[in-house]
């Protein structure tokens, strides 16, 4: 009796195990860097795909900042052990173009039989994540943004300051700031990620070139050039604006949007993809604006360059994990999913389906500044220089960015000597890439 029981019991755990592994879905690992509210919309958008296509399984997995989930990619990668998607900053696309460890989103697409109409994406965003020989695309648009002002409208009001126009260019910027003090604000502005806001987007806004060779788009053999005269006089601004109180540096990533959504920062400049956490958490009015730019600079403002992040596909998975990744690629472009995506976080949209669907949908009207970002990046044709970045060892340069800026907002170095000192080191940064890269 006992001998028939056991049987059964092996039976059933047997026919179990066979109708689990039958029901399994492709498991899809999915790094990324996304957290908050953007990690919730992220999350969101994996259960969705998972509930139409249910043979996979996007897995989100968060990864820490873009820094530190690029260096756990690199990891993963040398361990053998990558995840089936990245996710990358874009100051990251030279190094993750010259990796071995990647698949070309159009060759997955090639590969899987699935298509994908490159043409969809918005240009100036396609052409940041397209190979310069072949034009197609090797990683996928995700998170793409640029740098906007917002401003919080009732600190205005208290400050006499008119609520519905932000200023336009640095000098009116500090003006206000130096208002909004006077009123019993203890941070007037604040800035994220300075290296990107306060040199890499200052300079394309206002028709710079942040290195030779066309931002490196032309090829590695390059050099910096953010430490010319209209870069220092805007460094040198922001160290006066912080030894008078009117400037508060909080550090480096997006601390300073933290601060605003609880009103103790009148004014910061952050991504457009703030927004969502901006929207969720600010209890007052606040505005979105433009970046402000250099008064008295011929034809300024330009055009802001790409910021964010997009997807890449690593090396080292199966046929099935791969016709996963494509159907999920193809989902997160669909213009109802891109359009979502951008009007929940505040990333560009993009797709051009996605940017006409949402203003068909009366967003922007609903919504006023929330196409602050992409009139931005279509603000003027782009210069051969202003169209991106695509230097090598770029997050190491950027850290060395923040470190000689820091000396400057502390007093121990000029602004100039500062950024004198962050393209000598930047440039030996851009040398080892080449060599590595040869």
């Amino acid at each position: 009796m006992r001998s028939t029981t056991l049987r059964r019991s092996i039976l059933a755990l047997c026919l179990t195990t066979l109708s689990v592994y039958a029901n399994a879905s492709v498991d899809i690992p999915f790094w990324h860097s996304m957290e908050g509210e953007l990690g919730t919309e992220v999350d969101s958008l994996a259960q969705r795909f998972n509930q139409t296509h249910t043979q996979y399984h996007i897995t989100p997995v968060y990864k820490g900042n873009y820094s530190q989930s690029l260096a756990s990619g690199i990891a993963a990668i040398r361990a053998g052990h990558p995840p089936a998607i990245l996710q990358v900053y874009e100051v990251g696309t030279a190094t993750m173009m010259a990796s071995h460890a990647i698949i070309p989103v159009w060759e997955l697409f090639q590969e899987t039989n699935i298509h994908l109409d490159e043409q969809q994406f918005v240009p100036s965003i396609a052409s940041y994540y397209s190979d310069a020989k072949t034009g197609k695309i090797v990683a996928e648009p995700f998170n793409s943004s640029t740098p906007v002002l917002y401003f919080n409208k009732d600190a205005f009001k208290r400050a006499g300051l008119d609520p519905n126009k932000a200023p336009a260019t640095w000098q009116e910027l500090e003006a206000d700031a130096q208002a909004l003090k006077k009123s019993g604000q203890t941070c007037s502005y604040s800035s994220g990620w300075q290296g990107w806001i306060q040199l890499e987007e200052f300079s394309a806004w206002n028709g710079l070139p942040v290195a030779t060779a066309n931002n490196g788009f032309d090829g590695t053999d390059t050099k910096l050039l953010f430490n010319g005269p209209l870069q220092v006089q805007h460094i040198e601004q922001l160290a006066r604006m912080k030894q008078d109180g009117t400037f508060s540096y909080l550090g480096r990533t997006d601390e300073p949007t933290k601060a605003f959504s609880a009103g103790d920062c009148a004014m910061i400049t952050a991504s457009s993809g703030s927004l969502a956490d901006i929207k969720h958490s600010a209890k007052f009015n606040y505005g979105v604006a433009p970046m402000p730019y250099q008064q008295g600079v011929k034809d300024a403002p330009q055009n802001a360059m790409i910021g964010g992040a997009s997807l890449w596909v690593m090396k080292g998975q199966t046929p099935d994990v791969y016709k996963g990744v494509a159907e999920f690629l193809r989902f997160l472009s669909q213009p109802d999913i891109a359009a979502e995506w951008h009007q929940k976080t505040g990333y560009l949209p993009i797709t051009t389906a996605a940017y006409q669907l949402t203003e068909k949908q009366g967003f922007y009207s609903q919504n006023p500044g929330a196409d602050i970002a992409i009139k931005q990046m279509l603000n003027k044709a782009p210069l051969p220089y202003t169209k991106g970045l695509r230097l090598g060892n770029m997050p190491q340069i950027r850290t060395i960015v923040d470190e000689e800026l820091e000396s400057v907002w502390t007093g121990k170095k000029t602004a100039q000597a500062a950024l004198d000192s962050a393209v000598e080191r930047g440039d030996q940064q851009l040398q080892r890439f080449r060599q590595q890269v040869k």
